[in-house]
């Protein structure tokens, strides 16, 4: 268990508010942005059709993280009883409940924020404004749908495994875990960055909102014990 998770809860909230305005209030994000894009040739850093980049950190690393979610839902249900298993209860259901609902939490933000991605922007050779998360569109520009772009869903699963982070027990194992999942989670994003279809404020702010919910999800279940039952 973390210790002090009320107060981990509240800084990590904070945190979350302060990013989320620094990147509302300020030009930082087409600033970084600038550096992953040729204007000569309007074109990214990465072509998003190139395969094998796109099958490593895109399709196979996605269903990669979609098969270890499953398998450890399966372990949950159909293996119980084993010892190990018993042992490890709790934090493997904080760790399946966090692959379910970070994704989906990031997801819903995505379908209801309507905020345009890098690649969509005029400055980017798109057709969007400059639009931001709290920003409202021109009254002459015309949307035929949303747009779905913030925040990052993509990295969403990386670092929902941060939640690993309460399935081990050695503080030395706890910060492995920490580390690779931050690692998992922004190679992903950075990866839709050099795409243009990410800003990096997108990926900084799922990172936060994934922390949240892990953090929430552990403080729900120690308080309610919602071990799985034999």
């Amino acid at each position: 268990m973390l210790k002090n998770n009320n107060k981990q809860i509240v800084i990590t909230s904070v945190l979350l508010i302060l990013v989320i305005a620094l990147f509302q209030f300020t030009e930082l994000d087409i600033i970084i942005q600038n550096f992953f894009y040729n204007f000569e040739t309007k074109t990214w850093l990465i072509d998003k059709n190139e395969p094998i980049l796109k099958f490593f950190l895109y399709d196979g690393l996605k269903k990669l993280l979609i098969i270890f979610a499953l398998l450890l839902l399966v372990i949950l249900i159909f293996f119980r009883k084993n010892s190990l298993v018993k042992e490890y209860k709790k934090g493997l259901l904080i760790v399946v409940l966090s692959a379910i609902f970070v994704p989906f939490v990031v997801i819903t933000l995505k379908n209801t924020t309507n905020t345009p991605c890098p690649c969509d922007i005029v400055h980017f050779n798109g057709i969007y404004p400059p639009v931001k998360v709290f920003d409202s569109y021109p009254e002459n520009f015309v949307q035929t749908s949303k747009i779905k772009c913030w925040p990052a869903g993509h990295a969403s699963a990386g670092f929902a495994l941060m939640s690993l982070f309460f399935l081990f027990k050695s503080t030395r194992n706890k910060r492995r875990a920490l580390i690779g999942a931050l690692i998992t989670g922004s190679t992903m994003g950075i990866y839709k960055m050099l795409l243009g279809d990410h800003f990096f404020s997108h990926t900084i702010i799922t990172m936060l909102i994934a922390w949240l919910i892990i953090l929430l999800i552990e403080k729900v279940v120690n308080k309610f014990s919602l071990d799985v039952k034999d």
